[in-house]
């Protein structure tokens, strides 16, 4: 078998599509065997395709304007979407059936500082009506950091990817109050990239046919068997959490059935961006974004 290598930004119950590619064995119907890592301070998604040590990147829109803005040029482009919402929840240090977003005003809130997670959170509040500035948001580094300070309670509230504030939870040490995505709306949210020129090969057409039949299965496929295959990628999350997780997921409509990056989620998070002035300009999206290769 040829192998496929791919590069995660972060590594969660998120990108569900992506990982069952090969948990699920799609990529291997396609003859293909993969090799995964992920993205550390010293070695990022995007430098790993471009480099040629990885065929394919599980990145975002928001990072190729940021090279962009930078007036640095770059081989990469966004093929397919993995998330039309933001992933990121809000939880407390107690259950709040009736949280609105107001109550985070005056609070000790461990963010995540990312560029678009920081950014698709001040979006959020702003459509709350929350001023960013009425909140003690603390950077505390990466989500251990985060997380393991949430737990020292340490802060009222963490912002947090699944499914670590539903591990969190079912350990009795705090409660999902909130939804980024369910405040944001349908963006460009996460993506899958890689050179123009890999994408004119017969690999990139095996590996589109293999993520369109995972992406399908996560979708109509119930939450817990999708758990109980991914599981051993996740050794530090049960599988009923990891199950409750993908199950929000696929209420929230995050994995929608099209795979092309829609230009309507590609306009709300150029919106999310300029509200948190990340961008000068509003990039083309034919700058930007490529058909899938098998399209």
């Amino acid at each position: 078998m040829a192998t496929i290598r791919i590069m995660f930004s972060r590594f969660s119950a998120f990108y569900s599509p992506l990982i069952c590619t090969f948990a699920g064995g799609f990529l291997g119907e396609e003859g293909l065997d993969a090799e995964y890592g992920v993205a550390t301070p010293d070695r990022s998604a995007g430098e790993a395709v471009e480099n040629g040590s990885h065929h394919v990147t599980q990145y975002a829109v928001s990072a190729s304007w940021a090279a962009m803005e930078a007036g640095r040029s770059s081989s990469l482009v966004h093929f397919a979407q993995i998330n039309l919402m933001d992933g990121f929840f809000i939880a407390g240090k107690d259950p709040d059936p009736g949280f609105t977003w107001d109550k985070l005003a005056g609070k000790r809130v461990l963010v995540d500082h990312g560029a678009q997670p920081l950014a698709m959170f001040k979006y959020g509040l702003h459509r709350m009506d929350v001023d960013f500035g009425s909140i003690e948001a603390i950077d505390m580094g990466g989500d251990d950091a985060m997380e393991a300070a949430f737990r020292a309670r340490r802060a009222d509230y963490v912002h947090l990817q699944g499914p670590t504030p539903q591990q969190i939870e079912k350990d009795g040490a705090g409660h999902i109050v909130a939804s980024v995505g369910e405040a944001v709306g349908p963006v460009a949210f996460s993506s899958l990239a890689a050179t123009r020129d890999w994408l004119a090969t017969d690999m990139a057409q095996a590996f589109m046919r293999a993520y369109r039949k995972a992406r399908a299965f996560v979708i109509e496929t119930p939450a817990a068997d999708v758990a109980r295959i991914e599981q051993d990628f996740f050794p530090d999350t049960d599988t009923d959490v990891l199950a409750k997780t993908i199950a929000f997921y696929q209420g929230l409509g995050n994995w929608h059935p099209s795979v092309e990056i829609g230009r309507d989620s590609y306009e709300t998070a150029l919106d999310v961006f300029e509200h948190s002035g990340l961008i000068t300009r509003r990039h083309a999206y034919e700058d930007v974004c490529a058909a899938p290769p098998d399209a």
